[in-house]
């Protein structure tokens, strides 16, 4: 099943939303928000079966990822902004829809987010390896404000391209379950060719500075548990990521359950697709 493009305006910046699937069908919406360093392209082996399956399907590029506008010059990405975007995105293309809101890692912390400030907007929240990063011991923020500077300073130095074989290698270190054939798929959606055998990341570089903001597993468990709807959330089995306080994390949510995909690894979305969307369907 092939996808359109909607451009969305909000705040000043024009996103991209993969759609799949027809406005009204029968299942509602779906919303699926990619993690850290992906982007809305990476859904295409999940999208399209839940569009088969009765859903409309949207998919955006976050602020700074895929084909995203980046943030403007001086300003930088935080996770309100991601909020932000979403409700607008929200507002405009399923204002009356409850939605079916489906985050991996960085894009379950934003889910989790947006279903505890709006729980009015999400009829169910889908959460795939997404719990958010360990929890930050007292006495780290000044030395992550100067990191913040320094990193920040380094990040607006002119771009370096690579050849597809060095992305493919840097891409391999944190991805080393997947096979080539997958991995240079995924590839062809995290960056752009810029000459013959020369590319760069889609993403801004900013983010891969050290945030000033701290992330706190007490204030993600307050948005957790302001969310009463049911939760899902399925993992990668024990080559998945698990905080050291994941039960903490998820016994903050009012009705959760659990499914656990074994050696899908932390990218279940790329690794195993269809026991993806059975456990989704399911739910």
């Amino acid at each position: 099943m092939t996808h359109s493009v909607l451009r969305v305006s909000a705040h000043g910046l024009t996103f991209p939303v993969l759609a799949w699937g027809e406005v009204g069908a029968p299942r509602g919406t779906a919303l699926l928000l990619h993690g850290y360093m992906d982007a809305a392209a990476n859904w295409d082996l999940v999208a399209p079966a839940l569009a088969a399956a009765g859903f409309r399907v949207l998919a955006p590029d976050l602020r700074g990822y895929g084909d995203g506008p980046r943030t403007p010059p001086g300003s930088y990405y935080h996770f309100p902004d991601y909020l932000r975007d979403i409700e607008a995105l929200h507002r405009a293309l399923a204002p009356d829809a409850r939605l079916l809101l489906v985050g991996h890692s960085m894009g379950g912390v934003v889910s989790t987010l947006y279903a505890g400030t709006f729980p009015e907007a999400v009829a169910r929240l889908v959460l795939i390896e997404g719990l958010g990063p360990p929890d930050n011991p007292k006495g780290v923020s000044v030395p992550r404000m100067r990191a913040f500077v320094e990193t920040t300073r380094r990040a607006m130095a002119p771009e370096t391209p690579m050849t597809e074989e060095h992305a493919l290698r840097r891409l391999r270190v944190h991805h080393a379950r997947i096979s080539n054939e997958l991995l240079l798929s995924r590839f062809q959606n995290l960056a752009r060719q810029v000459g013959p055998d020369a590319y760069l990341w889609k993403s801004d570089p900013l983010h891969k500075t050290r945030s000033p903001t701290p992330f706190s597993a007490e204030a993600f468990r307050e948005f957790a548990a302001a969310y009463p709807g049911p939760v899902l959330f399925v993992g990668g089995g024990e080559a998945g990521y698990h905080p050291p306080d994941e039960n903490e994390r998820l016994a903050a949510f009012a009705d959760v359950r659990r499914v656990d995909v074994e050696g899908a690894g932390h990218m279940v979305h790329w690794t195993a697709p269809e026991a993806l969307v059975t456990a989704i369907l399911a739910f």
